[in-house]
């Protein structure tokens, strides 16, 4: 597939799709999408990795920021975090969107949030992995490192339960043999995160 994608006549219908499509995720009822956004869309489409085409990138970013625009209201922080999800959990082996599913069940995507039991941060990460994982600086309310660490244990669980998800998830939330905290990670897969 040698750059066909790349002529001028594709590029101006996948421009006029991704248009469309930002237009339905991101207007208000009527008009077009926000000139900032679109500067941010693209700077970010560009700052990605992990994707092997560019319209793969713009596809699941207008995507996914439409989804998360309810979690999340600020464009240029929603921006930011789907590319530090993207790049992680694909560093991890893991798919975005199994890890959009447990940032929204652990914190609602609250990057400063506790649990009574101690854990921190947008996948709850116990202060113990810092120990175990981490670097005398590391901060689990910092995004990077949290989902670093976050991804690094799913993948871990999901590796040791030979692909087995709720056996996995159970076992990232520490709740190993209970099916609650499993479903409620892939009932929030399936209504918000999956990609039809």
């Amino acid at each position: 597939m040698g750059g066909g994608w790349q002529s001028p006549a594709i590029r101006a219908v996948l421009a006029t799709g991704l248009l469309l499509c930002a237009a339905a995720a991101h207007a208000g009822p009527i008009g077009e999408p926000d000139p900032e956004l679109r500067a941010l869309l693209a700077k970010n489409i560009d700052a990605a990795d992990g994707f092997e085409h560019r319209y793969d990138a713009e596809v699941w970013f207008v995507d996914m920021s439409g989804r998360l625009q309810p979690f999340m209201a600020d464009d240029a922080q929603r921006l930011q975090l789907l590319r530090i999800v993207h790049s992680e959990a694909r560093r991890a082996k893991l798919a975005p969107e199994l890890v959009m599913s447990v940032i929204e069940v652990e914190s609602r995507f609250n990057r400063y949030a506790i649990s009574r039991s101690g854990a921190q941060g947008l996948m709850q990460i116990m202060p113990f992995w810092l120990k175990e994982i981490g670097k005398p600086d590391d901060n689990l309310f910092h995004t990077r490192t949290n989902l670093r660490m976050g991804c690094t244990i799913l993948k871990y669980y999901l590796d040791k339960e030979r692909g087995n998800l709720i056996n996995a998830l159970a076992r990232y939330n520490g709740s190993y043999g209970k099916p609650d905290y499993p479903m409620l990670v892939v009932n929030a897969l399936n209504r918000h995160w999956y990609r039809r």
